[in-house]
C-alpha cells in the first residue's frame, strides 16, 4: 500500500508538471510570437524632433545575438535592456546629420553587467556626443541621480540638468576584490599556485586576504590612471580644472541640487515636468500638447534605409568575456575552438577584404588562447587584421591581440597582463572533515598528478613551474615578434604587470589611441576598398531555438530584493563562475591579475 500511494503522488505529481509546465510554455510560446510578430510601422520624425539616448541600458560590444533577443528576455524579467555601441556610435552620427533632428536628450542611468559599459567604451560615446554638439545642436542631458559613469558621460552635454533633490556621486575610483582565502581555509579547500610575474596576482583571490604589495603598487597606479583621464575630461567639459573637480567631489554635499549647480557641476535643477516644458518649447510644441517632439534612439535605429550591397566586406569579430577552452557558452565566454572556427571560416571567405578584432577579455586559458592567436597569426597572412581594445584587453586579451597589423586602445583600456598562472585545487582536509578517503594505483610517479584528492609535491609542484616559464617565455616571444619589440625589453615591461592604456601606448604594446570605428576605417585603408564595403559582424545571430533555451536557463537565476544580499550574493557567484572558467587542459592561466570591480 505504501508503494502504491508513494507511486500514485509521483505519477499526480508529474502530470501537474506536465500540465501546467505546458500550458506555461504555450503562454510564453505565444507571448514570445506576439511580440516577435509585433512590427510596428516606422515612425515619423516630426522637424525639429529631439533623438532621445535613454541610458538605463548596458552597452555591450557584441550586438544582440538574436533580433528578437531583447523582447523575449523582457518576457523572462531577464535585462533585456542592451545596445551595442556600435550602433549608437552610429546613430548619434546619423542623427548629427539629419536635418529632422533637432538635438540630442541624454535621459536616465547606465545599467553596467559584466563588461558592458566600461570606460574605454564610454570614452567612444562620448566623443559622440562631443561630434553632435560640434554641429551646433544643443545636447541636453538630465537625470534625478548621476554616478560616476553617467556623470562622465552626461558632462559632454551642451547643458547638463539636475533634479532639485538629486545628487551627482562621483567620489572617485575603487577597486575591492573578493578574497577567499578566509573560506577555503575553512571548507578544508586547498589552493596551489604557480606563477611567472612579480606582479601576476590574480590567484592571490583565493591564496591571500588582501592584496599583495605588488598587486596593490599595480592596482592603485592603474586606478589613478584611469581616474586622471575621467577627471581630466569631465573637467574640461565643465570648464573647470581638475583641481576644481576633485575639490568639489571630495565634499559630498557640494555634489547636490542647487548646490552641485553652484560648483558648476549642472548648469540647472529642474523638476521633471520643468524640463518636460522647456523641451516642448525647443522642438515647437504648444504647451497644452502631451509631451515634444522626439525619437527614441532604439527607435531611430530602425529608420536607417536598407544597407547597399558591396562585394568587399570588412569583418568585426567579438572576444567579449573570459578565454575558455573547447566551445564555450556563446554569451559569456570566448570559446577557444569555437572562435578559431569562426577566424578560419573568414580566412577561407574570399569576399571578406579585413578583419578587425574587437577584444573586451581579461583573458583566460593558455591553451585556447594559443588556439586563437594560432587562427589570426594564418589569418594575417591573407588578410589584414586590426586590433580594437575594448575596456579591457588583458593577458589572454592581449595574447590574441598581438599577431595583427594594428592596435587601437583608449587611454581607460586595461591591457598587458603579461604573465602565467597555475591554480591546483586539492580537496584532501574537506575530505578528512566529512570522512571520505581516497587510495591510488598507478603505472608512474607522475600518473595522478591530476588528482584533487591530495595537494602536489615539491617534484610535481617544480614540473608544473617548468610548464607555467615555458608558457611565459612563449607569451614573451609572441609579444615581441608581434610588436617587433626586443625580447629583454618585453620581458622588463611584462612580469604580470597589468597597464592603462597611457602606459601600454607608451611602452609599445599599443599603436595609437582610438575606438572601434578608427579600428574598422584603418582596417578598410589597408585592405584599399575605401568606404566601398560592407560590414559584417561576427559570432553571427542565433537559432531562435538556441536563444529560447538559453532564455528559459537565464530566467532560472537568482534574484533577490534586498540589495546587500544581492551584491554579496553577486560577487560570491561571479568567482565561483571564475572557478568554472579554469578548465585549461594544463591548468595554466592568462589572466588578468585581479578582477578590478571599479567603484
Amino acid at each position: 500500500m505504501k508503494s502504491f500511494f508513494a507511486s500514485f503522488l509521483g505519477t499526480l505529481t508529474a502530470l501537474v508538471v506536465f500540465v501546467f509546465g505546458g500550458a506555461f510554455l504555450m503562454i510564453v510560446g505565444v507571448a514570445m510570437l506576439a511580440a516577435l510578430g509585433q512590427q510596428p510601422p516606422p515612425q515619423t520624425i516630426e522637424k525639429g524632433a529631439f533623438l532621445v539616448f535613454d541610458l538605463n541600458t548596458n552597452i555591450t560590444d557584441a550586438p544582440s545575438p538574436f533580433e528578437g533577443g531583447g523582447k523575449l528576455a523582457a518576457i523572462f524579467g531577464a535585462d533585456g535592456k542592451r545596445l551595442q555601441l556600435r550602433q549608437v556610435l552610429d546613430a548619434l552620427e546619423r542623427a548629427s546629420k539629419d536635418d529632422r533632428i533637432g538635438g540630442l536628450l541624454l535621459l536616465g542611468n547606465l545599467q553596467p553587467q559584466d563588461y558592458g559599459s566600461g570606460y574605454a567604451a564610454l570614452r567612444e560615446v562620448r566623443r559622440a556626443v562631443e561630434a553632435f554638439r560640434a554641429t551646433g545642436k544643443p545636447v541636453v542631458a538630465y537625470a534625478e541621480n548621476m554616478d560616476t559613469r553617467d556623470y562622465y558621460l552626461m558632462s559632454a552635454a551642451s547643458e547638463v540638468v539636475l533634479h532639485p533633490f538629486g545628487m551627482i556621486w562621483m567620489p572617485g575610483l575603487a577597486s575591492e576584490p573578493l578574497f577567499l582565502a578566509g573560506t577555503f581555509e575553512k571548507l578544508g579547500i586547498g589552493v596551489q599556485v604557480t606563477r611567472s610575474g612579480r606582479y601576476k596576482s590574480y590567484a592571490e583571490t583565493y591564496v591571500r586576504k588582501e592584496f599583495s604589495p605588488e598587486a596593490r603598487e599595480a592596482t592603485q597606479k592603474l586606478i589613478d590612471d584611469l581616474w586622471g583621464e575621467i577627471r581630466g575630461q569631465t573637467a574640461e567639459s565643465r570648464k573647470l580644472t581638475p583641481a576644481q573637480l576633485q575639490g568639489v567631489i571630495e565634499q559630498p554635499q557640494g555634489q547636490v541640487g542647487e548646490v552641485a549647480v553652484q560648483n558648476g557641476l549642472a548648469d540647472r535643477a529642474s523638476y521633471w515636468d520643468e524640463m518636460l516644458d522647456d523641451l516642448k518649447k525647443r522642438t515647437g510644441n504648444d504647451a497644452d500638447e502631451r509631451t515634444f517632439k522626439q525619437v527614441a534612439l532604439r527607435a531611430y535605429l530602425k529608420t536607417a534605409g536598407a544597407s547597399a550591397h558591396h562585394s568587399a566586406k570588412i569583418a568585426v569579430v567579438y572576444a567579449e568575456g573570459v578565454i575558455v577552452d573547447g566551445e564555450g557558452e556563446e554569451l559569456a565566454d570566448v570559446g577557444g575552438d569555437r572562435f578559431a572556427r569562426e577566424l578560419r571560416g573568414l580566412r577561407q571567405d574570399d569576399d571578406v577584404k579585413a578583419v578587425v578584432l574587437r577584444v573586451n577579455s581579461p583573458g583566460g586559458s593558455a591553451t585556447a588562447s594559443e588556439v586563437i592567436q594560432r587562427e589570426l597569426t594564418l589569418l594575417r597572412q591573407h588578410k589584414p587584421v586590426v586590433v580594437s581594445m575594448g575596456s579591457v584587453a588583458a593577458s589572454g586579451g592581449y595574447w590574441i591581440s598581438t599577431s595583427s597589423d594594428r592596435i587601437f586602445a583608449e587611454p581607460e583600456t586595461i591591457t598587458g597582463s603579461i604573465g602565467v598562472i597555475g591554480i591546483l585545487l586539492n580537496v584532501q582536509d574537506l575530505a578528512k572533515k566529512i570522512g571520505v578517503s581516497f587510495d591510488v594505483v598507478k603505472t608512474g610517479k607522475f600518473a595522478d598528478t591530476e588528482t584533487i584528492s591530495r595537494p602536489k609535491n615539491e617534484e610535481e609542484m617544480r614540473a608544473i613551474q617548468a610548464t607555467v616559464d615555458w608558457i611565459y617565455d612563449a607569451f614573451i616571444t609572441r609579444v615581441a615578434e608581434g610588436r617587433k619589440l626586443d625580447p629583454a625589453q618585453v620581458r622588463e615591461i611584462a612580469q604580470g604587470r597589468v597597464w592603462s592604456g597611457i602606459d601600454a601606448k607608451r611602452l609599445g604594446l599599443v599603436d595609437e589611441f582610438g575606438g572601434l570605428q578608427a579600428a574598422i576605417a584603418h582596417a578598410a585603408s589597408l585592405a584599399k576598398v575605401g568606404t566601398d564595403f560592407e560590414l559584417r559582424e561576427y559570432p553571427g545571430k542565433k537559432e531562435f531555438g538556441e536563444v529560447l533555451k538559453e532564455l528559459f536557463e537565464e530566467a532560472g537565476d537568482f534574484t533577490s530584493r534586498d540589495a546587500m544580499a544581492k551584491e554579496i550574493t553577486r560577487r560570491v557567484r561571479t568567482e565561483w563562475r571564475t572557478l568554472g572558467q579554469f578548465n585549461d587542459p594544463r591548468h595554466v592561466y592568462l589572466r588578468l591579475p585581479v578582477e578590478l570591480p571599479l567603484n
